[in-house]
């Protein structure tokens, strides 16, 4: 695990972050969480989570959006961005979805709408399925299934070698400058501004996130997860970029066919990064779930 003085430094790499007013730091499930909270305490909870490798900076487009309709609350995620690391005995899905909860518990938010992005709507799914009960979960290009094939098999295992080898994330850090993070960008099939990308590579060139995404990556089990989908009764709507190069839109309509509440909503020309590209189209659909949540359901 790298040592505390690779993670992000507030006073350093958040100096200037994303609505940095809305920012606040919760010790819960013992560490201490980054989380930022727009809109007012009356308003119904929303919360967003977001996926490997990001953090709340993700939402700086879509949450004050949000926030003219909800509270809402979003967090890095252990060992992303702000937020500490779990211990290695706690990074499995269900160790952090567990430690999500207890987050939520002591801020005292029971959320009607739940939003993830891509990893953050697998745990969005185990929170779900483990007793949380939002109204309605929205997945943003959701990694809910494992990979195809052979992936299936071969990926979890070189990112778990990966995280193990402590050169790996200073390795990753020391070659993230401005085009490699670009590229990495646009091979998920979206493009974002520049304050988009520089975000991003301010977090890749701290081998502590680095190696947050990685042991995020090497501990989950996403069979696990699929063999349960089946029994999630929250009313869902699978958001999906058309573009998206990181996880195939197809998995989406698939997934519709299994889960019984439900529903596809596609995105053309928009990729994995799709709610950082298009903060106002996947607020609008937000939006409806707000005001006829009967027939976002349907």
């Amino acid at each position: 695990m790298p040592a505390p003085s690779d993670r992000p430094v507030w006073e350093r790499e958040g100096a200037d972050w994303p609505h940095r007013e809305a920012s606040r730091f919760v010790a819960a499930s013992g560490l201490t969480w980054h989380v930022q909270t727009f809109g007012s305490r009356d308003a119904p909870a929303l919360l967003l989570l977001h996926g490997t490798g990001a953090a709340t900076h993700s939402w700086r487009g879509l949450a004050p959006l949000l926030a003219q309709d909800f509270f809402v609350v979003a967090p890095d995620l252990p060992g992303h961005g702000f937020t500490d690391p779990l211990p290695a005995a706690r990074l499995s899905l269900p160790g952090m979805a567990a430690a999500i909860g207890e987050l939520l518990s002591t801020l005292g938010v029971a959320p009607d709408i739940v939003v993830g992005h891509s990893a953050g709507a697998a745990l969005l799914v185990r929170l779900c399925l483990d007793g949380l009960e939002p109204r309605h979960l929205v997945a943003l290009n959701g990694a809910l299934t494992p990979f195809p094939g052979l992936a299936a098999v071969l990926f979890p295992g070189l990112a778990r070698m990966l995280f193990l080898n402590p050169v790996t994330p200073r390795l990753f850090a020391w070659t993230a400058d401005r085009p490699a993070v670009e590229r990495l960008i646009r091979g998920t099939g979206s493009r974002l501004d520049a304050q988009g990308l520089d975000l991003y590579r301010r977090l890749f060139r701290c081998p502590g996130h680095v190696g947050g995404a990685l042991g995020m990556m090497a501990n989950w089990d996403l069979a696990t997860l699929d063999r349960a989908l089946p029994r999630l009764t929250v009313p869902t709507t699978l958001v999906v970029g058309g573009d998206d190069l990181a996880i195939s839109p197809d998995t989406a309509f698939a997934l519709q066919k299994r889960l019984p509440h439900a529903r596809v909503e596609l995105l053309r020309n928009l990729g994995h990064l799709a709610h950082e590209e298009a903060p106002e189209t996947v607020a609008r659909v937000i939006r409806q779930l707000s005001s006829s949540p009967a027939e976002a359901a349907s």
